[in-house]
């Protein structure tokens, strides 16, 4: 699976933000996020983001860090791409209860500029164009 440059976002101000440019983008929650924002709080963001940037290219990912729970809760909501950790004993499982779904099990996050580092903003449009010497968040 081949996702499009990714943005850690933590807020829907973050998401305009790497909406805006109108470039291709994978928005990435922060490190963990299904356990304490929640998936409900995702798919709102994500479907606020999308409700505003109709014609936006995007994909979406939540962290759900090594909580199984969270991840099937989030696959019971509709998110249909995650992290978890690979080293959770029931990454298999979840990776098995995904799959039927569509939805993908990622065992590490992809490489992001994290819009709540300093400078990450001027970095932006960059990033989205391919530039990885632009900087990691």
């Amino acid at each position: 699976m081949i996702l499009h440059p990714a943005v850690v976002v933590h807020g829907l101000g973050q998401a305009r933000a790497a909406l805006r440019p109108g470039l291709p983008v994978t928005l990435l929650s922060a490190p963990g996020a299904a356990a304490f924002a929640g998936c409900l709080w995702w798919r709102a963001l994500i479907g606020q983001a999308q409700a505003e940037f109709p014609d936006a290219v995007l994909d979406d990912v939540l962290d759900c860090a090594d909580a199984p729970g969270q991840a099937m809760a989030a696959l019971r909501v509709g998110q249909r791409r995650l992290v978890l950790d690979p080293a959770c004993p029931a990454f298999a499982a979840v990776a098995a209860a995904a799959a039927p779904l569509g939805a993908t099990v990622l065992a590490c996050r992809p490489p992001a500029l994290d819009l709540a580092a300093y400078g990450a903003t001027r970095r932006l449009s960059l990033w989205l164009q391919g530039d990885r010497t632009s900087g990691l968040g």
